[in-house]
């Protein structure tokens, strides 16, 4: 007998194509998919598709509530609301602050994961920052902005159990190459707020480099003298990069483009979103430093960019409307980003075996039902 049967919906399969079937459900994972399954509780989503849970990688806040806070309450918050945007496991995100807060952050979400809230799961950490460029910080805080340093980035990492997934480096500054060397067999190490050229990106990526942090974004974009950093990850097949799909981080047309060039396999949609995400325009923090959201647009004094408010379904339904290929789009806010934390075995796709991570979307992508470790997390009845 299973637990759950989701019945009369189109799926998207493990190879991201369009197929006709039920997906059954036993525990937390999914035990079948066929036609005509009986012998459970049934869920019938006529008219709906049947998507994996997006997995967000980048994510540093939401509902006013920070990874760097260090509060399991606030994570908790956290997972409750990105579940109801068919967010079903995320890496929350620390920023450049200082040694101690990343600590802090870094045992909280431990903590998290060993007591696991409500809501989306947590897969471990991003650490965007501190070994970042001081002359392309972006939104960072300049005064804890520092040169790579693996040994204090093995002993945050051991502190926390191992739980970083993702680590950001300005390859050009003192010490990166061994920094690279070392960390790129214990996690993802990924090329951001940087000024480094193409033949300095490339050069990282040779060493271990295999990620690109919100592509465009606090980089050396795409010249036709100079590729930079955007053209040396479009160059190189080993290299997957993020994208905030909010059509103000990146035009909608360069989105297009990009996605083109990437292909369906490289493209990871991240939200890199702040507190003021699920809350109202008004003044909010980042990093320790002022916030001021106009329009859904998150900016520093200065006007510098400061992380995004949108979410992964927002941004799957940006791009559909953009003109980018539904499936490719649902790959990249799946699949790929799973992959990037070594989760592909687990989560990112529908196949037997996995967990039930589930979204149905009607026919206008919005949310119908999210099925979050087999139980139903998410319903919006019609």
């Amino acid at each position: 007998m299973y637990s759950l049967i989701l019945k009369n919906a189109k799926i998207v399969d493990d190879s991201f194509r369009f197929a006709d079937a039920d997906i059954a459900v036993e525990g937390d994972k999914i035990s079948e998919i066929a036609p005509g399954l009986t012998g459970g509780e049934e869920i019938d989503l006529t008219g709906c598709v049947l998507v994996p849970g997006f997995v967000d990688v980048h994510i540093h806040a939401c509902v006013g509530t920070d990874t760097c806070d260090a509060d399991p309450d606030g994570l908790a918050k956290m997972c409750a609301h990105l579940v109801t945007k068919g967010v079903t496991t995320f890496c929350p995100t620390t920023m450049t602050v200082s040694h101690e807060e990343i600590l802090n952050a870094l045992k909280t979400v431990k903590y998290c994961m060993d007591h696991p809230p409500k809501g989306a799961a947590i897969a471990g950490v991003n650490m965007e920052g501190p070994y970042i460029s001081l002359k392309n910080k972006g939104a960072q805080k300049g005064e804890f902005v520092k040169d790579p340093d693996f040994k204090e980035f093995k002993e945050l990492y051991d502190a926390c159990g191992g739980i970083i997934k993702l680590v950001d480096i300005a390859p050009e500054c003192p010490g990166a190459p061994e920094f690279i060397r070392q960390a790129s067999k214990l996690c993802k190490v990924s090329i951001a707020h940087t000024l480094a050229d193409y033949d300095c990106a490339k050069h990282a990526f040779e060493l271990g480099v295999a990620h690109a942090t919100h592509l465009y974004n606090a980089m050396p974009g795409l010249k036709h003298r100079e590729p930079g950093v955007v053209g040396a990850v479009f160059d190189d097949p080993r290299v997957r990069a993020e994208l905030i799909c909010d059509g103000f981080h990146i035009h909608p047309a360069v989105l297009r483009v990009s996605f083109d060039a990437l292909g369906k396999d490289r493209a990871v949609i991240v939200s890199d979103s702040m507190r003021s995400a699920g809350e109202p325009d008004g003044i909010s923090e980042l990093g320790g430093q002022t916030v001021y959201v106009k329009n859904g647009q998150a900016r520093l004094k200065d006007g510098t960019i400061a992380g995004s408010t949108t979410n992964l379904h927002q941004e799957v339904k940006n791009l559909v409307g953009w003109g980018v290929p539904f499936l490719t789009a649902v790959q990249a806010a799946t699949l790929n980003p799973a992959r990037e934390i070594q989760e592909d075995e687990r989560i990112g796709s529908i196949k037997v075996g996995k967990f039930a991570d589930l979204v149905a979307l009607d026919s206008d992508l919005n949310i119908r039902m999210v099925v979050a470790r087999g139980k139903i997390a998410v319903d919006n009845k019609e």
